[in-house]
C-alpha cells in the first residue's frame, strides 16, 4: 500500500514539475518577480508529496544583505529551506551537470563553486558577494559536504568571507549572517536512531534516485528548523572567528533538538 501511495505522490509531483518548469524558465529569462516566488510554491509541493512536516523555531531577520549558514545532511535540506522563503543556494560545481536537478538548481539562480580549484572558489565568492549586495538571501552550507544529520562538521570560512565583497562593492556597511539548524527527528512517526540516519542523510556513495524513493516510502518525516541569532559581518570581522561561532551555535541547537 505504501508503494502505491508513494507512486501516486511521485506522479503528482512530476506533473506539477512539468507545468511549473517552463513557467520558471520564462520568469527567470524575463526577470519577473515570480522567479523568486515560484520555487517556494514548488518546494512546498515537494514536501507535501514526501509527507515532510516542518516545525519552525525563530525566524529569519528582515535585514539585508543576508547570508544563511545551515548544517547539511541531505538533498532534503534544499526543499526544506526553500519552502520557507525566497532564497538561492551555493552548491558544488558538479550539481550543475546533474540531470533535472542541475536544471532546477540553475532556475533557482544557484551559485556553483568548484572547491578543488582555489581560483574558482575566489570567482564564486565574488559572485556570491555581488548577489548579497543586490539583496538576495543566499544559503551557504559551510561544512562543504553532507553528513548523517546527528553531528556538525567543521565550518569552512572561505565563502563566508564573500560577505566582505558585498560590503566593499555593494555600498553596505555590514552583512547579516544567520545560523540555521535542521534537525531530522522522526521517520514514519518514530524517533530516528543512529541506524536509521542513512535513510534521511544523503552522504557517501548513496545513489540519489534510490535514496529519493526511500524517502517516498518512509511514511512521513518530521524536521525541526531552528533560526539562530543573526550576526553582523563588517570590515573588522574575522571570518574564521565568525565561522567558529556559527558552527558552535548550529552544533548546540542540533544536539538540543535531537536530545530525547
Amino acid at each position: 500500500m505504501r508503494r502505491v501511495a508513494a507512486g501516486l505522490a511521485l506522479t503528482k509531483l512530476a506533473t506539477l514539475t512539468a507545468l511549473a518548469l517552463p513557467l520558471q524558465m520564462l520568469a527567470v529569462r524575463a526577470d519577473w518577480r515570480l522567479a523568486a516566488r515560484l520555487p517556494v510554491w514548488w518546494h512546498r509541493r515537494v514536501l507535501d508529496a514526501l509527507a515532510v512536516r516542518i516545525h519552525v523555531r525563530g525566524a529569519p531577520v528582515d535585514a539585508r544583505p543576508l547570508l544563511v549558514t545551515p548544517n547539511h545532511s541531505s538533498w532534503l535540506d534544499i526543499p526544506v529551506i526553500a519552502s520557507l522563503m525566497p532564497t538561492s543556494f551555493v552548491a558544488k560545481a558538479e550539481v550543475a551537470g546533474w540531470p533535472l536537478f542541475g536544471l532546477l538548481a540553475k532556475l533557482q539562480r544557484t551559485v556553483f563553486v568548484d572547491r578543488t580549484r582555489r581560483t574558482a572558489t575566489g570567482s564564486a565568492a565574488s559572485e556570491l558577494g555581488t548577489r548579497l549586495s543586490e539583496g538576495d538571501c543566499m544559503v551557504l552550507f559551510p561544512e562543504g559536504t553532507s553528513w548523517r544529520g546527528d553531528e556538525v562538521l567543521p565550518f569552512r570560512s572561505a565563502l563566508i568571507g564573500a560577505a566582505r565583497t558585498a560590503i566593499l562593492h555593494g555600498g553596505h556597511d555590514r552583512v547579516w549572517v544567520q545560523p540555521l539548524t535542521l534537525a531530522y527527528k522522526r521517520l514514519g512517526g518514530l524517533p530516528i536512531g543512529r541506524a536509521e540516519r542513512a535513510r534521511v542523510g544523503w552522504y557517501g556513495d548513496t545513489e540519489l534516485p534510490r535514496h529519493l524513493w526511500g524517502v517516498f516510502l518512509a511514511g512521513g518525516l518530521d524536521v525541526e528548523v531552528i533560526w539562530g541569532e543573526a550576526l553582523p559581518f563588517d570590515e573588522t570581522t574575522n571570518r574564521k572567528t565568525l565561522a567558529a561561532t556559527l558552527e558552535a551555535t548550529v552544533r548546540r541547537d542540533l544536539l538540543a533538538a535531537l536530545r530525547p
